[in-house]
């Protein structure tokens, strides 16, 4: 049987035993770290902005980050560095599928 592997993984803002992780911006800072990671990897400027596979967002009222599997692909450290932050933060994780927007008509 082959293994399953998620399309994307939901690090959430809420520790095991249900309390708000701080600070308050560590979904943007570890987002940030990630930022050299990406399609055709780092060019000038490409620290200024997220990488696809390390966005922060809100959900439901709690800051996440989602992390797409295809950084493991990529970079198996970079994706390592982002499991290992939850876990060493006993930070929530969740797998997930995004599902494409739309196109309006």
């Amino acid at each position: 049987m082959a293994t399953r592997v998620p399309k994307q993984v939901f690090i959430q803002g809420i520790t095991r035993d249900g309390k708000a992780f701080r600070p308050s911006d560590w979904a943007e800072r570890l987002a940030g770290v990630m930022s050299p990671f990406r399609p055709g990897g780092a060019r000038p400027g490409s620290h200024l902005s997220y990488s696809p596979w390390c966005i922060p967002t809100v959900i439901n009222g709690v800051k996440c980050v989602i992390v797409d599997g295809e950084l493991r692909d990529f970079e198996p450290m970079a994706w390592d560095f982002c499991m290992n932050f939850a876990k060493d933060n006993e930070l929530e994780v969740g797998e997930a599928c995004l599902l494409p927007e739309e196109k309006h008509k």
